[in-house]
């Protein structure tokens, strides 16, 4: 069964001064426990229904300690509305900025993005169209939030993410003379613009979009053009629907 000092441990985990203290975060959801045993991540520990259990006899040899329990007790413990069959504490990846190269590739780079929903939207818009780097201003919302695990829908087990300070990041790719990317009101048309396989593509924040130091920093500005006909047509996109449409044209070119 489910101790109490478990119970509350797995609650604890909604703050992130307690995930950054322990290096481990939550995983729930059937198919979201199911996505960190396919992963290479280290599950700490697993809690799960015995119906679970069985159709993942894996299980044991992929969670350091486990538990199987009811789904009342798995309820009681669950930061959701809707708890499922299985819930896991998974270790932490290390920072993997210093593995992030736009050199070769293309990389997002997130300039505080402060809702979790957008951002694990970010990471899966990523991982559907095979844009693997994700990289975090430091402001930006911490991608081991529960809601961002569960927005990602797996994605974050896919993608390489790190967090750093962006100005420094972005002024190290341009001495590379890596392109950087960035959507502005007075930018280029994107579907007229010839677009690279590699660089980096910075989203910015909700209310304020990209950040007057790091707009500074951008080569290549970028325009969405809205299609609207009505007097009154919207001021913006939402910052996910802009990473896909960024990451879409992309790779469409």
């Amino acid at each position: 069964m489910l101790s109490k000092s478990k119970i509350k441990l797995i609650q604890s985990l909604n703050l992130k001064k307690n995930r950054d203290e322990s290096g481990v975060f939550l995983v729930e959801g059937n198919k979201m426990v199911e996505e960190a045993i396919r992963s290479g991540f280290e599950i700490e520990f697993l809690a799960c229904t015995s119906g679970f259990a069985a159709q993942h006899p894996e299980i044991g040899r992929r969670a350091n300690d486990w538990v199987e329990t009811d789904s009342e007790t798995i309820s009681k413990a669950s930061l959701l509305k809707n708890p499922q069959e299985a819930l896991a504490i998974v270790v932490q990846q290390k920072d993997l900025t210093p593995e992030i190269n736009p050199e070769n590739e293309l990389c997002l780079a997130l300039d505080f993005i402060q809702d979790p929903g957008n951002l694990g939207t970010i990471l899966r818009i990523a991982d559907w169209f095979g844009i693997s780097q994700v990289v975090c201003s430091e402001n930006t919302v911490d991608v081991f939030n529960p809601k961002v695990v569960q927005a990602s829908m797996g994605s974050i087990f896919r993608i390489k993410t790190g967090i750093t300070e962006l100005s420094g990041f972005i002024k190290n790719a341009a001495t590379k003379e890596i392109p950087v990317y960035g959507t502005f009101l007075e930018g280029k048309n994107i579907y007229h613009e010839s677009l690279t396989s590699n660089g980096i593509i910075v989203l910015g924040n909700e209310g304020n979009g990209i950040s007057e130091p790091i707009s500074r920093l951008i080569s290549h500005k970028l325009l969405i053009p809205t299609f609207s006909t009505n007097e009154n047509k919207p001021e913006s996109l939402n910052v996910a629907v802009a990473a896909a449409i960024c990451c879409s044209e992309f790779r469409r070119k």
